[in-house]
């Protein structure tokens, strides 16, 4: 996606403060469901989008994963803010959140069939279509899998990236819960997304309660999304990453020292990079 460069930190309204004060911040991204379609933007997205921070927004139900077609209305509101923001691009999860009207409330994880998958890329592309940006898919932290998988989590990225024009939001800290709850393998993961189709990372925080790693956007980030951060700068150079944080805000340098670990992970993966080439 055009602009997105260094490292960018999820806007949220707790965070617009802290966010205003930071000029090191290489992009923010915005939830579209937190956005009115029709009224005023909040005055400090204007703000930022007067300094010329790159801005993209980021969805959470559109439901590609689903069996029926993406609503055009969803579409078009999507659509709408992406224009009224000026937005570098849309990004939207690779998810099953609805059938029949009735909503899951969670991002739930794709069925890995052809099947599924067939119907996921036609959702794409349908989505690709409607926006009027580049569309970039987010995989998903998952605690459970549907039965009798054909082909693995890198199996599914790729098959997307085959079929669609769509690029990739690559969320590690996903990847690491899954790798923790399911033994997803990470590197097949990191290795499936050329980078020519990366559009950018994420990372956040989480908690492991018993057996299970939960992805919650809430506790500090640890080192696990780090290092997968810094395995995949090792692979692939500098990528884009944000970091997300959505509830449990911590006191200000809790986070910039957040921002500073991230850039830490990206530099020590690059390095890596230089030092083998």
């Amino acid at each position: 996606m055009k602009g997105l460069t260094g490292v960018g930190l999820g806007w949220r309204r707790p965070l617009a403060h802290f966010i205003d004060g930071r000029s090191d911040l290489g992009f923010v991204e915005v939830l579209a469901e937190h956005l009115d379609a029709k009224g005023p933007l909040p005055e400090p997205l204007v703000r930022l989008r007067e300094r010329g921070v790159p801005v993209v927004l980021h969805g959470v139900s559109l439901g590609l994963g689903g069996a029926e077609p993406p609503s055009p209305e969803r579409l078009a509101r999507l659509a709408r803010l992406a224009e009224r923001l000026g937005a570098v691009g849309v990004s939207e999860h690779l998810a099953f959140v609805r059938a029949g009207g009735v909503e899951s409330g969670h991002l739930l994880p794709v069925s890995r069939d052809e099947a599924s998958l067939e119907i996921l890329a036609e959702n794409v592309r349908l989505a690709e279509a409607a926006l009027p940006v580049p569309l970039a898919l987010e995989n998903v932290a998952s605690l459970f899998e549907w039965p009798a998988p054909a082909f693995d989590e890198a199996g599914l990225l790729a098959g997307v990236l085959e079929r669609t024009g769509a690029l990739v939001l690559l969320d590690v800290a996903n990847l690491y819960a899954n790798a923790h709850n399911l033994g997803t393998d990470t590197r097949a993961v990191l290795e499936a997304v050329p980078r020519e189709r990366l559009a950018y990372v994420h990372v956040a925080g989480g908690v492991r309660e018993g057996a299970l790693y939960h992805d919650t956007h809430a506790h500090p980030l640890p080192e696990g999304p780090l290092d997968l951060l810094e395995a995949l700068a090792a692979r692939v150079g500098p990528v884009p990453v944000l970091l997300e944080r959505d509830d449990r805000y911590p006191p200000p340098e809790e986070l910039a020292g957040e921002l500073e670990a991230t850039r830490g992970a990206l530099a020590r993966g690059v390095a890596r990079r230089v030092g083998a080439a």
